[in-house]
């Protein structure tokens, strides 16, 4: 690698990081500038999944006291989102570059799509909440959100930007627990999701070490930085950037 391009994998994994703690997409800045700096897709698909692997990880250990109350609870959704998880990985396994290529801007218009509907999806999901705090009756049997989550699981194992989401959403709906429990729930699963993926991409030879170690540190930096940028910039407009950058990258890897 030329000291350019260590900066471009560095300058992702530290924006990546960042906009991980205030809105989510990071996946978008590492993929790309992989993809950027000569990496096949499928190893710079693998290369940013583990790259960003470690943040997401002290992302799950800060709702440590609700997982340890609760997670005992969720088995049955740790369960599927190991095998949906792993499951994923495993597809990349059967596909070419070539193959996996001309999915990206599917996989990235899908992503983009997820977080410009993000906020709306949330209000949904509030008001379907609030009925079945009036009617419990109404609240999907949970053998569908496990169906939900494994299908979640798949894509996170697969490719995964916008995963969180949408996982959100589906277990706001089916469980039906505090906000707070939720979003630990959320990263726990993710975290699952992500690690057997890791363990699978690893083992398939997949992972370019170099360009990982350049996103990696500069992601957990960015993530910690994250939080004190959160305090000054609105959320809101960290989503639109990230929904501009997932729009123009999503057009680029179209006409490639």
């Amino acid at each position: 690698m030329t000291l350019v391009q260590i900066a471009l994998l560095a300058a992702s994994g530290f924006i990546a990081g960042a906009v991980n703690a205030i809105a989510g997409g990071g996946t978008f800045f590492t993929f790309s500038a992989l993809i950027a700096t000569g990496v096949p897709p499928i190893t710079a698909n693998a290369t940013s999944s583990v790259a960003i692997t470690p943040g997401n990880i002290t992302g799950a250990l800060a709702y440590h006291r609700e997982i340890r109350a609760h997670g005992p609870r969720f088995i049955g959704l740790i369960l599927v989102s190991l095998l949906g998880g792993l499951l994923g990985a495993a597809l990349v396994l059967l596909v070419d570059n070539q193959q996996f290529r001309a999915m990206v801007p599917w996989f990235l218009g899908f992503a983009t799509l997820l977080f410009a509907t993000g906020p709306r999806l949330q209000a949904w999901t509030k008001q379907v909440r609030a009925r079945e705090k009036a009617d419990p009756s109404l609240r999907p049997n949970r053998i569908w959100g496990r169906v939900f989550q494994f299908c979640v699981a798949i894509y996170g194992g697969f490719f995964g930007a916008g995963m969180g989401i949408v996982m959100l959403a589906g277990l706001a709906i089916t469980e039906g627990e505090d906000h707070h429990v939720l979003t630990a729930l959320k990263n726990l699963l993710g975290m699952v999701i992500q690690l057997v993926a890791l363990a699978l991409f690893i083992s398939g030879g997949l992972v370019s070490w170099p360009h990982c170690l350049a996103i990696t540190v500069p992601a957990l930096i960015g993530g910690w930085t994250g939080g004190s940028i959160a305090r000054r910039l609105p959320a809101k407009i960290v989503r639109l950037f990230v929904i501009g950058v997932g729009t123009l990258l999503t057009i680029l890897f179209a006409v490639r």
